[in-house]
């Protein structure tokens, strides 16, 4: 059978400048890496400075001609915005361009459906596709006509609804209401492991941060350090949203003391308001943590920016008033001092492996702080606490008197009021 040959998807980006934003051309710059996360290939940018977006068209209505002109010249068959279109806009603007056009929103949810690789992840990019695209239902029909067939790089919803009936509205609210009671299905679930957790009394650490920061590098870092090689390794690349799965790996230290390490997705800057509301339960891992770890990658010059768009979206899902340590990674490619520790600052390199000392001092001082050393006599017919100990407390020296085991220990503070009649000193 003969191969359908791929499109090579060629687009032009195109962005509105509100009010003299200081981070818009960052955003723009963010808007070509998404882009070329999806294989499309950018071409160019147009851009337009105005006090507010025009409400049918996003750009000013001169402005069209000019993006059209771009765009023929340029020989490119996609045009991507930089914010969120409503479905007015879309219909406007592929009437008068005649052409694909797509907006951030769509792109990051196009990248996140191709990067989820649980059943849960995927749940959660279908869900918020479909709310995405309900109230957009019209424009997408005159859109999906208008798009060619091709396989291979560029955007998955190509094929997504070529017939009226696929994008039948009663048909994708039904899609909804069952995604959303599979959801609340596994939440269920995962709030049942979070009390196990809890009930274990293991502290939880939760790596935070941008997308692309080095959340992954440094939770495979710490495995490596503690001996937990190979097998517990989490994926890591450079590019944007490599993982969107939380991953929980169990961290033993050489004195018996333990915690969990979670990581969660990583945020970009104008992330669609559906998939931080899927993601919701996802993101809730880092609610129930300790610590976190807010990973920052100080060799970006926007790495402020980003710290903040961080912070607002934890704020979004109820992440707050959690001790913080905040991880200035990438320190190699900064220019600046490394490892250097100031008051909840750490400065580090992860892919180098230098800091993770450092790092690992700090999340003890956080997480053990409540950890109690004393000296216990245990009789010898309550062996079973003897092997309690043994197993769940650092043992500094034992020795057998004549009344019982006398333990010379660090134990945490549950543990110490536990067995606080054997303490002698």
């Amino acid at each position: 059978m003969k191969e359908i040959e791929s499109i090579q998807e060629r687009g032009v980006l195109v962005g509105v400048n509100l009010k003299n934003d200081e981070h818009f051309d960052y955003s723009m710059e963010e808007l070509a890496n998404l882009a070329e996360a999806l294989d499309v290939e950018v071409i160019g940018s147009v851009t337009q400075n105005l006090e507010r977006v025009t409400p049918s068209h996003y750009v000013g209505t001169g402005k069209i001609e000019e993006i059209k002109a771009f765009y023929e010249e340029a020989d490119a068959n996609i045009i991507i915005f930089n914010d969120e279109l409503t479905p007015s806009q879309i219909r406007n603007l592929e009437r008068d361009l005649e052409c694909k056009v797509i907006d951030r929103t769509m792109l990051i949810l196009d990248i996140f459906s191709r990067r989820a690789k649980t059943k849960e992840a995927q749940m959660q990019v279908e869900l918020a596709q479909l709310q995405y695209m309900l109230p957009r239902l019209v424009g997408l029909h005159a859109s999906l006509s208008r798009q060619g067939g091709g396989t291979g790089g560029g955007f998955k919803n190509r094929g997504a609804g070529e017939t009226k009936l696929e994008l039948d509205r009663r048909k994708i609210e039904d899609q909804i209401a069952k995604l959303r009671r599979d959801l609340e299905h596994v939440k269920a679930q995962r709030d049942t492991q979070r009390k196990q957790r809890r009930k274990n009394a293991v502290p939880i650490v939760s790596i935070v941060g941008y997308t692309n920061a080095g959340k992954s590098t440094i939770m495979n870092q710490l495995l490596a350090k503690v001996g937990q090689q190979e097998e517990k390794q989490v994926f890591e690349k450079d590019m944007l949203f490599a993982t969107l799965d939380t991953s929980v790996r169990h961290i033993e230290l050489e004195d018996r003391k333990a915690f969990l390490l979670t990581d969660t997705v990583g945020f970009v800057s104008k992330l669609p308001h559906h998939l931080v509301k899927a993601f919701r339960s996802t993101l809730e891992e880092a609610r129930e943590a300790d610590l976190l770890l807010h990973v920052v990658d100080v060799s970006n010059e926007e790495y402020r920016f980003m710290m903040d768009v961080t912070n607002a979206t934890l704020k979004a899902v109820g992440v707050e008033d959690i001790p913080t340590i905040y991880v200035y990674n990438k320190s190699d490619l900064a220019s600046v001092e490394y490892p250097l520790m100031s008051g909840d600052n750490l400065w580090i390199a992860a892919k180098e492996g230098v800091g993770l000392d450092e790092l690992l001092t700090m999340i003890r001082q956080h997480i053990f702080a409540d950890y109690v050393t004393c000296k216990m006599l245990v009789p010898y017919e309550a062996g079973s606490v003897v092997s309690y100990l043994n197993e769940h407390a650092s043992i500094f020296s034992t020795e057998y008197e004549e009344q019982g085991t006398l333990l010379q220990l660090e134990l945490k503070a549950a543990d110490y009021h536990k067995y606080e009649q054997y303490v002698v000193e």
